[in-house]
């Protein structure tokens, strides 16, 4: 069957994500051998955007086009470096003269492949319609491609979920990120578009999301602005490995990647355990 394949890396998460998808990153090409690989870079610098260092270093290591999302804006440098590289995506939906590019249209294997980001609209800032964009984007590309990859960068899982359906058979795959926990909803719709609600975030899990636990705790106790600080430890690596039908623009196959596993059971030595906890 003659198809193309593709290697979707989640949400990376700072210094700790970023050298953490430098180690592994290539471990996974070579297992996985894919003709695309595209990573959601919105939080690399620092969890604020990604600039033009970043993206260099994913660059060289595979990466063909990297995604954005509402913290694409958080940096001054990432804003710029949107006008200087198409490869570098930010949402189609933001209003019309916004910098940056929200689709790109590559050469793979032969065979055009379009990459789109949408961003939600459901507990995040109202902007243009992430529905009507993906219609008009695709009426745009339907006669340039059949392989449609969106990066669905939304809060609500039925927003996600919806925009799955209304696009069911439209475009081949549908990614979403920004809630950094990974769903094990993978699977391929009835009319051929392959979805997950999350793909999870490459980042240190001993976190909440990825920011340091007490700064993140103190704002649901205090309700007060806090420093966003990037945490550290206990790094995994999240994406999503897809196969494309070249002639159709269907999901032939869709597997979920999480790396390193969690720990599924602890042995606790010389606990004593009372009769009242028993």
């Amino acid at each position: 069957m003659n198809f193309i394949s593709v290697l979707f890396i989640g949400d990376i998460i700072g210094n700790p994500g970023l050298e953490f998808t430098q180690t592994f990153l290539p471990s996974l090409i070579q297992k996985y051998k894919p003709d695309l690989v595209i990573a959601n870079g919105e939080n690399i610098s620092d969890g604020k955007g990604c600039t033009e260092k970043e993206a260099k270093i994913l660059f060289e290591l595979g990466v063909k086009v990297i995604t954005g999302g509402n913290h694409t804006w958080d940096k001054h440098q990432s804003q710029e470096y949107l006008k200087q590289d198409n490869r570098s995506l930010r949402p189609l939906n933001y209003p019309k003269g916004t910098h940056g590019n929200g689709y790109i249209v590559l050469e793979v294997k032969n065979t055009k492949v379009a990459v789109v980001n949408l961003q939600g609209r459901t507990f995040m800032t109202a902007i243009d319609c992430p529905f009507r964009t993906a219609e008009w984007v695709i009426s745009k590309l339907k006669n340039e491609t059949k392989i449609i990859i969106i990066d669905f960068h939304a809060e609500a899982t039925a927003e996600k979920m919806a925009l799955a359906n209304f696009l069911d058979g439209k475009v081949s795959c549908i990614i979403g990120t920004h809630t950094h926990i990974q769903t094990s909803d993978e699977r391929i719709l009835p009319n051929g578009t392959g979805y997950i609600t999350d793909v999870g975030m490459t980042g240190p899990y001993d976190s909440v999301i990825g920011m340091k636990t007490q700064a993140a705790l103190n704002r649901f106790l205090y309700q007060t602005p806090q420093k966003y600080e990037t945490a550290k430890d206990e790094v995994h690596l999240s994406g999503v490995y897809f196969t494309v039908d070249i002639q159709s623009g269907k999901t032939i196959s869709i597997e979920r990647i999480f790396f390193p596993e969690f720990e599924k059971t602890k042995n606790y030595q010389n606990v004593e355990i009372s009769s009242t906890n028993r």
